[in-house]
């Protein structure tokens, strides 16, 4: 596989209809992707001293995390309208190479900061509810 740009790592936000379109958060400028996988360990006097672990089994999740400039774009708005709200959203994921992952998402954190005489930024955590299906 060749390398890719990080800028073309894209988190983009549904707008609801359906079928639903994506927008492109704008002003991200890091973007972070963490697939989770809790084990369940079915280790017994069998063993032989070593551990075994249930394949398909456990609790499976995707983290997205980013960090960016704040713009006031139309898909911030929804993110954080998301955020106030409690509310699940789609989301999709899109890296160079054409892959594609989408899911809905809980805005489990969203954070904004400002210097006096700087832009002001946003950071942003986002916790999978079901499955993220890779496209």
């Amino acid at each position: 596989m060749p390398i890719e740009r990080g800028s073309a790592f894209l988190l983009k936000i549904s707008d609801g209809a359906a079928p639903p379109a994506y927008q492109t958060m704008a002003g991200l400028r890091t973007t972070q992707l963490s697939i989770n996988g809790e084990a369940v360990v079915v280790t017994n006097k069998g063993s032989g001293g070593w551990r075994e672990l249930l394949s398909g089994a456990g609790v499976r999740s995707v983290s997205v995390s980013g960090a960016g400039v704040f713009t006031g774009s139309a898909a911030e708005a929804r993110l954080k309208a998301h955020a106030l709200s409690g509310t699940l959203a789609d989301y999709e994921l899109s890296f160079e190479g054409g892959e594609r992952m989408q899911g809905r998402f809980l805005v489990a954190r969203l954070d904004y900061a400002g210097d006096f005489n700087g832009e002001r930024s946003y950071t942003l955590a986002l916790e999978s509810s079901g499955a993220v299906a890779a496209l």
